[in-house]
């Protein structure tokens, strides 16, 4: 097999199919993927471009872990990469130009624990743990039809909280609540 060929066939390898990301439009990954968020506990504000549409960039990804740290304690880990292409493709499936506003990003084991003593709605291996997962809702998107857009992808847990008027998304099985 000729090197063109190789290349050819490695590049339609990769897709967003192939790396398990269905939902997220071919398209979308050859240009750049941008976020913008608000803390809704510390009051930072943050926009960037994470990927250029070729590659995920690392200053912008270190940015991310140092976001959506734990608040409470100011521990930080690696954010899933999977989980700011899901945020980007839900934004973009609902045609939005809005802030994710942030009620939780990773939460240390200690963080965990706490809030599990306080709410059975914490899971005890909550893969906010592991920088897998987000508490968020979308400033010009009502929290119901992002929830109803979360669903329609399929890419990982989904859990709507009417009453705190949030949206849970992570990158683990599909499933929702």
């Amino acid at each position: 097999m000729d090197w063109k060929r190789r290349h050819i066939l490695h590049a339609a390898l990769l897709t967003p199919v192939s790396l398990g990301l269905p939902w997220l439009n071919t398209h979308a990954s050859v240009r750049e993927r941008n976020l913008s968020f608000h803390h809704t506990h510390t009051g930072e504000s943050l926009s960037l471009v994470y990927h250029d549409g070729l590659d995920y960039l690392p200053d912008s990804l270190e940015y991310v872990n140092s976001y959506l740290r734990d608040f409470r304690t100011g521990e930080s880990h690696n954010i899933d990469r999977n989980l700011l292409d899901q945020l980007y493709a839900l934004q973009q499936s609902v045609g939005s130009g809005g802030v994710f506003e942030v009620i939780s990003g990773y939460r240390s084991p200690r963080t965990n624990a706490k809030l599990r003593n306080k709410s059975n709605g914490v899971a005890r291996k909550s893969l906010h743990m592991q920088g897998r997962a987000i508490d968020v809702r979308l400033t010009d998107v009502s929290t119901g039809n992002l929830y109803k857009a979360a669903l329609a992808m399929k890419a990982g847990g989904v859990g709507y909280y009417k009453k705190s008027d949030f949206l849970h998304l992570d990158t683990g099985r599909f499933r929702t609540w």
